[in-house]
């Protein structure tokens, strides 16, 4: 079943009178990422439970909560957790964030991931700059009949991420000093880890890191017209021929131990963003 657009509008208008400013940015975090923005001043915040039609998110490492608020006196949004196929959610309802953010205005989408790494030039703690994404989820937001009030039936996906927001977040992490990976997100439905034949699959279609999110929400952006922004975060490193036990604990540890750049990056693009539009 589509979701209904009369209840993204209704958690539209539920949030209205808590946004003083449309936010034309919004950024979604992914596991063990809620805290990415330094100098966020929140001005609303609900726990997704508050929020009426709104999911709500299972995996422990999401905080579940949408905060409006301002970075550099600009208003934004941010869902400190996100929803997943894995834990029984349709396409749709993954996506339902998204919809909401575009009724609200939204117009740049940063998205955020913890992910795998199939790049073994990469390093655990790496941050990669999604250039591409392979959906090998088996699954699309935008199946069955299209909602011609949010997008086209057929969108072009050959810019999924944004040229110049990438140009804009390598040349900000340039002058950070913040070492920087671009690369291409295959995202799988889960929650089972790859084996190593499908390490080696991955490897040889061209994925430089792998994960169980983002490309539903990037459909969904496309879908809106909105310019995307995907960042990963490599908690780990995928080698076949020499296989290493991966639990959320390990991932965890390397999202806290790797945020404090993350952060800086994000909070120097947005506030460049507003100051410089791409």
């Amino acid at each position: 079943m589509k979701t209904d657009r009369k209840h993204v509008i209704e958690t539209a208008e539920f949030l209205k009178p808590y946004i003083t400013k449309a936010p034309c940015i919004g950024c979604l975090t992914g596991t063990g990422l809620s805290e990415t923005l330094d100098g966020l001043d929140p001005l609303a915040g609900f726990n997704y439970s508050e929020l009426p039609n709104f999911p709500v998110s299972t995996v422990e490492s999401h905080k579940g909560k949408l905060i409006y608020g301002t970075l550099s006196g600009r208003p934004l949004l941010m869902m400190q957790g996100r929803f997943h196929l894995y834990e029984g959610y349709s396409p749709e309802e993954v996506t339902f964030p998204i919809r909401v953010m575009q009724e609200l205005g939204v117009r740049i989408l940063i998205l955020t991931n913890a992910a795998g790494g199939i790049n073994l030039n990469f390093s655990a703690g790496d941050i990669m700059i999604i250039r591409d994404h392979i959906n090998l989820t088996g699954k699309n937001p935008l199946a069955g009949p299209n909602e011609t009030a949010w997008g086209l039936r057929f969108p072009d996906m050959s810019r999924v991420y944004d040229p110049g927001l990438m140009d804009l977040a390598q040349k900000i992490a340039l002058q950070c000093r913040i070492p920087i990976r671009t690369g291409v997100y295959a995202g799988l439905l889960g929650p089972s880890l790859e084996t190593p034949a499908e390490t080696r699959f991955l490897k040889l279609i061209g994925a430089d890191a792998v994960g169980f999110s983002t490309v539903m929400e990037a459909i969904a952006g496309v879908h809106a017209g909105m310019k995307i922004l995907g960042i990963s975060l490599i908690t780990n490193i995928n080698d076949p021929d020499n296989p290493m036990e991966t639990t959320l604990e390990s991932v965890l540890k390397t999202a806290e131990t790797s945020l404090k750049p993350l952060k800086r990056l994000l909070t120097h693009v947005i506030a460049s963003l507003y100051t410089d539009p791409v």
